[in-house]
């Protein structure tokens, strides 16, 4: 699913978006290298493709009308720099009867909102939203973070 972070409604309204004259599907690692707001399906995803390159943040919840659903993609659209800025990539999972890797895999019960560092380690379970701010003081936390901004600072100079 392609959808940018601003039109989460569409994501809870439409099915997955198709490309239009391409010649071979994009991987979702292009997809969402070419436009970091983008919202992934989960099941068009494996989370060893993001390995070392992003953070996913995957949001469960047994239907694209569950509240808590909404309201974890409204705080997330809401400040969709400072995640883009962590290389997060945000997944969606709204099916459970689809049974998807990523759903067989973290096991979610109803809502979950999981953070996965770019290790492929799960660095956050939550079964409430939360808010990007608290998001990214756990992922600046983060050893790979912290070298990450090292890294950046070493560059400017």
């Amino acid at each position: 699913m392609k959808t940018t972070l601003a039109l989460v409604f569409a994501i809870i309204l439409c099915g997955p978006a198709l490309a239009v004259g391409e010649a071979e599907p994009e991987t979702p690692v292009a997809i969402w290298q070419g436009d970091r707001t983008i919202v992934l399906d989960a099941s068009e995803v494996e989370l060893e493709a993001f390995k070392w390159i992003a953070r996913p943040v995957v949001v469960f919840a047994g239907s694209p009308a569950d509240p808590r659903f909404i309201q974890q993609l409204e705080l997330l659209s809401s400040r969709v720099g400072e995640l883009a800025d962590r290389d997060v990539v945000v997944i969606t999972d709204t099916n459970p009867d689809a049974k998807s890797a990523l759903r067989t895999e973290l096991r979610p019960r109803g809502f979950m909102l999981v953070l996965i560092g770019k290790d492929g380690g799960v660095k956050l379970r939550k079964p409430a939203p939360w808010d990007v701010r608290e998001l990214t003081r756990v992922i600046d936390k983060t050893p790979e973070r912290q070298q990450e901004v090292r890294d950046r600072l070493m560059l400017a100079e």
